[in-house]
């Protein structure tokens, strides 16, 4: 079911938000040496997650407009959270979709705008 609403409310929550990218395209995760990211990768400054820091964005080469979340599970951290796309092209939500589902400690779903 698609609800106008919820997407105007991240809208307006992204809109107010200082987009801080502290792991950019080409950067190394600092606990898995092995993961590069392939978009830049970071959060909304002043808001909260389920792991205690801002809430994720992934933002793309295309037009700066959220169309697409990812929500999360993950078995080892036993937590869920979202994470917002911001400007991705398909082949960049993609990339996204494949890092979130390529262990089996971690699963995610790719919902659309």
């Amino acid at each position: 079911m698609y609800d106008n609403d919820f997407w105007e409310a991240l809208d307006l929550l992204a809109d107010n938000s200082e987009i801080v990218i502290d792991r950019p395209k080409g950067s190394v995760h600092p606990k898995y040496p092995d993961f590069v990211y392939k978009i830049d990768y970071g959060y909304l400054k002043d808001t909260s997650s389920m792991d205690g820091g801002g809430i994720d964005v992934w933002v793309g080469s295309g037009d700066k407009k959220i169309d697409a979340i990812m929500c999360i599970v993950d078995l080892m951290k036993r937590d869920s959270e979202i994470k917002i796309l911001i400007g991705c092209t398909e082949e960049e939500k993609q990339m996204i979709y494949q890092t979130h589902n390529e262990t089996e400690y971690m699963k995610g779903i790719l919902i659309r705008r």
